[in-house]
């Protein structure tokens, strides 16, 4: 079977676009999503749990189904799982066709070196921060505020909402220094 998805976009708030683009590739049924929110697709979920063996989801380009390279990975890796094939009409790409690598192994390999450009930016970043003298991290409280905030706790005579009034040492700051 081949299922159609649509949802709606910028450039095509009603899906229409897509339908009229879809209705040409012999579509057996089509999933419209009702909204385009990444957090609450639906449809998608259970067009995906309905997949059999064989199935084709085309859709007219890669983020009508996707909202970043993960997601796409978890997406794809679901629809093989169900023995079923992706279709995209923009990119061109049909994960049925097995001639050469397969199409979820280099989006697989992308999301892999997309992390590990953000990993290296961050390092390469906090390198630089590090030798300006910026220190990285949580600024740390005022020593004498911590010092203070632990006598008076020590002394069981004040409530934790009047130390944090009186240092601005939170609770959670406070038993961390505590446990040191």
């Amino acid at each position: 079977m081949i299922i159609g998805y649509m949802r709606p976009y910028f450039d095509d708030t009603t899906c229409e676009i897509q339908k009229s683009i879809l209705e040409d590739k012999s579509c057996h049924k089509y999933v419209i999503e009702k909204h385009s929110s990444a957090k609450k697709r639906i449809s998608l979920k259970s067009m995906i749990e309905e997949l059999n063996t064989g199935d084709i989801v085309i859709v007219t380009k890669l983020y009508t189904i996707a909202d970043s390279t993960r997601h796409l990975v978890e997406i794809l890796e679901a629809i093989e799982r169900k023995g079923a094939y992706l279709r995209t009409i923009q990119e061109g790409i049909d994960t049925s066709n097995s001639a050469g690598y397969s199409f979820s192994a280099i989006v697989q390999h992308l999301v892999e070196f997309q992390s590990d450009v953000i990993s290296e930016r961050t390092r390469k970043g906090l390198t630089r921060a590090k030798k300006k003298g910026v220190a990285a991290g949580r600024p740390r409280k005022p020593d004498e505020n911590v010092q203070k905030a632990i006598l008076m706790y020590e002394s069981k005579k004040y409530s934790l909402q009047e130390i944090k009034d009186e240092t601005g040492i939170s609770k959670s700051t406070l038993y961390r220094y505590l446990e040191n």
